[in-house]
C-alpha cells in the first residue's frame, strides 16, 4: 500500500527533522519554507542526548558532532563573583549513562547538518520562498495556499512553522502567545579575544536578580556563545534580527563579575541582538482530520532548559512512528499527540518556572534555592534518558508489535 503524501509548512529544525524521518519511512514529502533562502540565524544550541538520539536515527549524528563543542559540566553561577552553586557533570559522565554526549552547536551549523542530510536523501523536496496562507482540508485530502496562488495538495499537512504558526491558528483558533517580561540578549565572541581563564569549556548559566546569563563554548571552543535574558515590561520586539545599542547591553548586567564584563567588552558592537520572549500555556488538541502540529507551534517554551530544539526533534521521530501505524490517519495523529503531549508540556512549565529560580532577588535566597535542587538526578531520570525512537507510542502498538 502507498504511503501518504505530506505536506510540510516550515523548514526549521523540526520541519526538516521530519520530511527526513518520513523519507526515510517511505512516505511522499514536500517541505515548504517562506524565506527565499535556506539558512538559521540565531545563537548557539545546546543538543542534550535525547536529541543526540534523534539526530543518530537522522542520520545526521556525525556532522553535528563534528561541528560542536563537548562542555564538561553544566555550572551555575552567582552573578556578582562566578561562586558555583550547582555542578552537574557533562562530559564522559553522560556518554557513560545516556549513550550519547552532551553537545553545543551554532544553530546555523545544526541546520546546516540536517539540511545536508535532507538534500542527499530527496534533493527536490523543499520549496523555498513559499509563504503559507491557510488550508483546506476534506475526507479525501488537503491544500495548502501560499501566497502568489500556488496550491499544494497532499494527504496530511504538518504545521512546522514557529509560534507564529499560520498552520496553528486554523488547527486551534486564535490563541495568541503571551509576552512574558523578558528580553533575550545574544552575542557571539572570538574566543582568542579573551584570557584563557574565561574561556569556559562548560555550560555556564549565571543567575542574579531580575536576570540571567548562559555562557558556552561553539565550533570546539572558537566561539564563546552569550545570551543575557533580562526582565523588561517596556519592549516587545519578536525579531531575531533585531539589533539594540551595545551601551543597554552593557548596562544590563551592571555590576557582574569580571568574567562577564570581559566577554561583553570584546563583543562586536554592531551585532548585539535583543528579541522578546513569548510562550503559550499547553493546550490539547494540536491536529484536525488532515492537519497536524509540531514543535513550536504546538508547544513554544522558554529557553530555561535548552529542550525547545530537542522538543521539535523528538516531535518529528515520534510523529513519523505514529504515521506508519496500520489504522486510520486521525488514529495516528492521536497518537502522536497523546505521546507527546505530557512531556512536551512538563518541560513548557519547567522551563517557566526556572525563570522565577533563575532571577531571585538576592545571593542569599539563590544559595539557598540551588541547595535544595536535585535537578542532575531529575533531569537524567525523565528528560535525557528519553529514546524518541523506541518510546511506547500505545498500548495498541504494544499489541501490535507483539
Amino acid at each position: 500500500m502507498q504511503k501518504e503524501k505530506v505536506i510540510v509548512v516550515g523548514a526549521g529544525l523540526g520541519g526538516i527533522a521530519l520530511a527526513i524521518a518520513l523519507l526515510q519511512k517511505g512516505f511522499q514529502v514536500e517541505i515548504y519554507e517562506q524565506a527565499p533562502a535556506l539558512g538559521e540565524i540565531g545563537a548557539g544550541i545546546q543538543v542534550s542526548p535525547n536529541a543526540c538520539r534523534v539526530l543518530t536515527s537522522l542520520g545526521a549524528f556525525d556532522e553535528v558532532k563534528a561541528l560542536s563543542a563537548s562542555p564538561t559540566e553544566y555550572r551555575f553561577r552567582l552573578f556578582e563573583n562566578g561562586e558555583t552553586l550547582q555542578t552537574i557533570p557533562l562530559g564522559d559522565n553522560f556518554l557513560g549513562r545516556h549513550g550519547f554526549p552532551y553537545l553545543t552547536i551554532h544553530r546555523a551549523d545544526l541546520h546546516r547538518a540536517l539540511t545536508n542530510r535532507l538534500m542527499s536523501i530527496a534533493p527536490d523536496a523543499m520549496r523555498l520562498n513559499a509563504k503559507a496562507i491557510r488550508f483546506e482540508e476534506t475526507h479525501d485530502g488537503v491544500s495548502v495556499e501560499f501566497e502568489g496562488g500556488h496550491t499544494a495538495k497532499g494527504d496530511l499537512l504538518v504545521g512546522a512553522d514557529g509560534i507564529k504558526s499560520i498552520v496553528r491558528k486554523q488547527v486551534l483558533g486564535s490563541t495568541s502567545a503571551t509576552y512574558t517580561g523578558d528580553q533575550a540578549w545574544r552575542v557571539m565572541v572570538d574566543a582568542k579575544l579573551l584570557p584563557e581563564a574565561y574561556r569556559p569549556k562548560t555550560v555556564d548559566i549565571w543567575v542574579g536578580p531580575g536576570r540571567h546569563a548562559v555562557i558556552y563554548p561553539l565550533r570546539g571552543g572558537e566561539i564563546i556563545n552569550f545570551v543575557g535574558l533580562v526582565e523588561d515590561e517596556t519592549w516587545e520586539d519578536e525579531s531575531w534580527a533585531a539589533k539594540r545599542p551595545w551601551d543597554d547591553l552593557k548596562n544590563d548586567f551592571h555590576g557582574w563579575s569580571d568574567e562577564i564584563q570581559a566577554i561583553l567588552e570584546v563583543a562586536n558592537r554592531d551585532e548585539c541582538y535583543r528579541w522578546a520572549l513569548n510562550i503559550r500555556q499547553p493546550m490539547k488538541g494540536w491536529k484536525t482530520q488532515r492537519a497536524v502540529l509540531l514543535g513550536d507551534s504546538a508547544h513554544a517554551t522558554l529557553p530555561y532548559m535548552a529542550q525547545g530544539a530537542a522538543m521539535a526533534l523528538e516531535d518529528a521521530v515520534v510523529l513519523a512512528r505514529a504515521l506508519e501505524l496500520p489504522r486510520p490517519l486521525a488514529e495516528r495523529l492521536d497518537v502522536y499527540e497523546a505521546a507527546r503531549f505530557d512531556r512536551t508540556s512538563k518541560v513548557v512549565l519547567e522551563s517557566t518556572a526556572n525563570r522565577t529560580l533563575f532571577h531571585l532577588p538576592s545571593a542569599e535566597q539563590l544559595r539557598e534555592a540551588f541547595r535544595a535542587r536535585n535537578v542532575g538526578a531529575e533531569r537524567n531520570a525523565w528528560l535525557y534518558s528519553y529514546d524518541a525512537t523506541t518510546t511506547p507510542l500505545d498500548a495498541a502498538q504494544t499489541e501490535l508489535a507483539g
